[in-house]
């Protein structure tokens, strides 16, 4: 991937940049799904509020990313690539985010009708800010931020982090995260130095850390670097927000509930096709719509989606990807108030999600034939 491209990428995508940068042109990709596979395993779609598939004309739905098409948004790809939007009836348009596009104003706008954004954070701020939106679906149960160190240097242990004497971090992470990182584990801004998207700095210190994306600044640390990093997911030590969410308008979900519920459907359906199934119409797709997404980084992307069980872990094994839960969002919400970000008592954490559309099991029948099918000898 081009350099300036990556460090432009991860700058905006995950410390919510893009909000602040102004409207532009976004990309739009229309729904032509590709004929599957005739050895392609379907989930058995499920009916709620109308009918699903092929009977009468499918309702134009769009829907917009935080980013260029890779494989972080793999599952809404292959929902279009395979067909599944459409035999639900919904003809999905999927606009792309991308260094100069903010797509977070279309959808209280009404220009677009769902939102993929990052963790709560981002529906926590909209709900303080008055803006009608909703959380519906989380697919990342594990929120990808982590952080790396060298092999070899005494930080197998999460807790032998916070002794490193440099931690490279964005300016923005350090008022989020880091100062949960601060408040529940005792890291010191003694340790902070500003990290600009430029993993040399940290190459060239074994004894100092760094923030990653764990689909992504692991890949090119091993790339760059010639080895593997330590990488310690925050998820899994206590940072308990969903990430990946789909937002759309109350009003859509008070007017319009089949449409939303179809919608969540298809991209859980599509989430699952796409992690244990053939994953190539997807990564077809959007290589079409972003041309500096190699194979070799798409595959192992979603290797790494796999292996930390960013999609699959928790309350999702038994309840289907995309699940959520209000008391783990008020868990979250309590943790981000200790950190100094948020006011005790100044959000409902029920208004930031809607919990009717999820924990439905959808996706688990399919996930489990597809399992099978790999481990069945040909």
């Amino acid at each position: 991937m081009n350099t300036t491209i990556f460090n432009t990428r991860r700058r905006l995508l995950r410390h919510g940049l893009a909000a602040a940068l102004p409207w532009s042109v976004a990309w739009p990709l229309c729904a032509r799904a590709q004929a599957p596979s005739s050895g392609a395993l379907k989930e058995p779609l499920p009916a709620r509020g109308g009918a699903a598939s092929g009977i009468g004309e499918r309702v134009k739905v769009t829907f917009a990313t935080n980013w260029k098409a890779q494989a972080a948004h793999g599952g809404f790809y292959q929902a279009v690539a395979d067909g599944t939007y459409q035999r639900l009836g919904l003809e999905v348009n999927i606009l792309q985010g991308g260094p100069s596009v903010n797509n977070r104003p279309l959808l209280p706008a009404g220009r677009i009708d769902f939102l993929m954004t990052g963790n709560l954070l981002h529906s926590f701020d909209n709900l303080r800010n008055q803006v009608p939106t909703v959380v519906v679906a989380a697919l990342f149960q594990k929120d990808p931020q982590a952080l790396m160190a060298h092999p070899g240097q005494g930080y197998e242990s999460f807790e032998a982090l916070r002794r490193a004497p440099v931690a490279f971090i964005a300016k923005d992470a350090q008022f989020t995260w880091w100062a949960w990182l601060k408040a529940v584990h005792g890291f010191r801004d003694e340790q902070l130095k500003p990290y600009n998207y430029n993993l040399g700095p940290w190459l060239a210190n074994p004894k100092s850390i760094q923030q990653g994306y764990a689909v992504a600044e692991p890949l090119y640390a091993q790339r760059q670097g010639g080895f593997t990093p330590v990488v310690h997911l925050l998820a899994d030590h206590g940072f308990s927000t969903y990430s990946t969410v789909i937002e759309t308008r109350r009003d859509l979900v008070a007017k319009r509930p089949e449409v939303v519920q179809k919608f969540v459907d298809g991209s859980i359906v599509g989430w699952t096709q796409y992690l244990h199934g053939n994953p190539q119409a997807a990564h077809t797709l959007m290589q079409r719509e972003n041309p500096d997404m190699g194979e070799d980084e798409l595959m192992a992307s979603r290797q790494r989606l796999l292996d930390d069980s960013i999609l699959e872990a928790g309350d999702a094994l038994k309840l289907g990807i995309g699940t959520m839960k209000r008391e783990r969002a008020a868990d979250f919400l309590q943790q981000m108030v200790r950190a100094g970000l948020y006011k005790p008592s100044q959000l409902d954490v029920g208004a930031v999600l809607v919990e009717d559309f999820v924990n439905r099991g959808v996706g688990l029948d399919l996930r489990r034939r597809l399992l099978q099918a790999r481990q069945t000898p040909r």
